[in-house]
């Protein structure tokens, strides 16, 4: 009797190990994230228990490092595949749906921030599909992941996890309960926390900027970052464009940064498809697919701003696809009936 109550003392105790083993170690252990947290004590009047606890329950998750290695997306490697993604008759229908029922938010941030209405919906659309995706990732675990267990980028996300920090404690929202991409991007607009801190916008009046439910704060925020970063109200964006030769490619390869003027495009062998003033800053993108004829446009500064949102030409000339079928299939709605007191 005695051996057999050693033999399950013994095997209880083999689970309780083994269950304890199996459960992945937090972070307050490590030296790099003490560091961390003391900085944060420090800088901002954290205290060492309030983030023991967090970096305690923050979790390492490999797919988030899979993910950042080869985003999905792009993995394609290809500009049609990347466009049918998100420029499809479900999304178009699911984008019009949204325009009509957010029309009142999206007309003021048009004014407002003098982005067109169908850009944003255009954002939404590509980053959320409207806000019906908007991440899986616990955004501590992100966070921390990348800040502590991805060196080649290391610096910016603890920048962020930094920001995440701040954005809890002025929202009064636990740092464990908040969901959001793998490079833990939040809400229905997908805003890291530095840009949430600084350019979210409270735009239903409830007296706070909720990006993760509110469409009508996600729509005001999108036109403050934009215009923050240089959107230039009744601009264009972007045009087809035609290339022969070689020296294009000199062009393409000077960067997104609109740069040449206008005048210079034919000398590069660069026919656009509508007329630009001579002075106009321009730069050239290519869109490229295996086995087809490349795409080319000639970029302006909305271009280069919305590559501010997302550093990826495909990303923005998605976007601006997309809110071109948002215009074509979103009827104009019908002028208000004259008023006979005036």
């Amino acid at each position: 009797m005695k051996t057999r109550t050693r033999f399950f003392v013994a095997a209880a105790l083999a689970l309780l190990l083994g269950s304890a083993a199996a459960d992945p170690p937090g972070y307050q252990h490590r030296k790099e994230v003490k560091q961390f947290i003391a900085e944060m004590v420090k800088k901002h009047g954290f205290t060492r228990g309030e983030l023991n606890r967090v970096f305690g329950r923050a979790q390492f998750q490999p797919a988030i490092i899979k993910a950042m290695e080869q985003p999905a997306e792009t993995a394609l490697a290809s500009w049609q595949a990347y466009r049918a993604i998100f420029i499809n008759p479900q999304r178009v229908d699911a984008g019009v749906q949204f325009w009509n029922r957010n029309a009142e938010p999206l007309a003021r941030a048009a004014g407002e921030f003098g982005v067109p209405e169908e850009i944003i919906v255009g954002i939404i659309g590509v980053e959320t599909t409207y806000g019906r995706n908007i991440g899986t990732y616990r955004v501590i675990d992100a966070l921390a992941t990348l800040a502590f267990d991805y060196p080649k980028r290391a610096q910016f996300f603890r920048g962020e996890l930094e920001n995440y920090l701040m954005l809890s404690r002025e929202a009064k929202i636990d740092p464990l309960r908040v969901k959001g991409s793998y490079a833990g991007a939040i809400g229905i607009p997908q805003f890291m926390p530095g840009s949430y801190r600084r350019f979210a916008v409270d735009y239903d009046g409830d007296g706070t900027s909720n990006l993760a439910t509110s469409p009508a704060d996600a729509i005001g925020s999108i036109g403050n970052f934009l215009k923050a970063h240089g959107w230039a109200r009744g601009e264009s964006v972007a045009f087809s464009a035609e290339v022969s030769g070689e020296l294009w490619r000199k062009l393409a390869e000077a960067g997104i940064a609109p740069a040449s003027r206008a005048a210079e495009l034919p000398a590069f062998g660069v026919k656009l498809a509508a007329p630009l003033p001579p002075e106009t800053r321009c730069a050239l993108i290519e869109l490229e697919t295996p086995g087809q004829p490349s795409e080319f446009r000639v970029t302006l500064q909305n271009f280069f701003v919305l590559t501010r949102y997302n550093r990826s030409n495909l990303y923005a000339a998605a976007v601006l696809d997309l809110a071109a079928e948002l215009a074509r299939a979103r009827p104009t709605p019908p002028a208000p009936p004259p008023n006979p007191a005036k």
